[in-house]
């Protein structure tokens, strides 16, 4: 995570940021996120994320249902007026998109590792996921390459699939997928 002030960018000082706060900052290749009115700022991926993303996202693309849409980062998720997140991959129905975000919590989020979001993708935005009710939540590490899979019950993840290179991945909710994790990143 880039570290980057809220002064060096023009926003206000002293509260918590808002999605309209989010709005006004500049497309400069970074990725601007907000969680709990506190802006997070990553760089541009390196290759084996964006590889990893890019064929997670025509895999998904080949298998959801019609009624379903997949998309790839950057695109706002708002959970909250003070929380919004852009997740690797997300899919949600066709009908729940606005011409500029996602408004609630999309169907299926994954977020690809990098050193930069380790620990934000893995506690923060999960935990903010689940409290909003994403009934699915991946995780893919390019570096293992591993790929974890989290169903919602009640009111936290529970495991319900992971693969490690050459071994394969399968899930039948949201949609049936099958893969191998080496897959997505050789």
């Amino acid at each position: 995570m880039t570290a980057m002030t809220t002064q060096i960018l023009g926003l206000p000082r002293g509260r918590a940021l808002t999605r309209s706060d989010l709005a006004r900052l500049p497309d400069d290749g970074h990725r601007y996120e907000l969680i709990d009115g506190t802006l997070v700022v990553s760089p541009a991926p390196e290759l084996a994320h964006q590889r990893a993303v890019t064929r997670l996202s025509a895999l998904l693309g080949r298998r959801v249902p019609e009624h379903l849409e997949v998309l790839v980062a950057p695109f706002d998720v708002v959970l909250t007026e003070d929380t919004v997140l852009q997740p690797d991959v997300l899919v949600a129905p066709i009908d729940q998109f606005t011409d500029h975000s996602l408004p609630g919590a999309p169907l299926l989020a994954v977020e690809v590792l990098s050193p930069s979001t380790r620990g934000i993708d893995l506690l923060l935005k999960k935990d903010r996921l689940a409290r909003v009710g994403c009934p699915h939540y991946w995780i893919v590490d390019p570096d293992k390459p591993s790929i974890t899979a989290w169903s919602l019950v009640g009111e936290g993840y529970v495991a319900v699939a992971q693969a490690v290179g050459d071994d394969e991945f399968t899930v039948a909710a949201p949609f049936p997928v099958r893969l191998t994790p080496s897959g997505l990143t050789a």
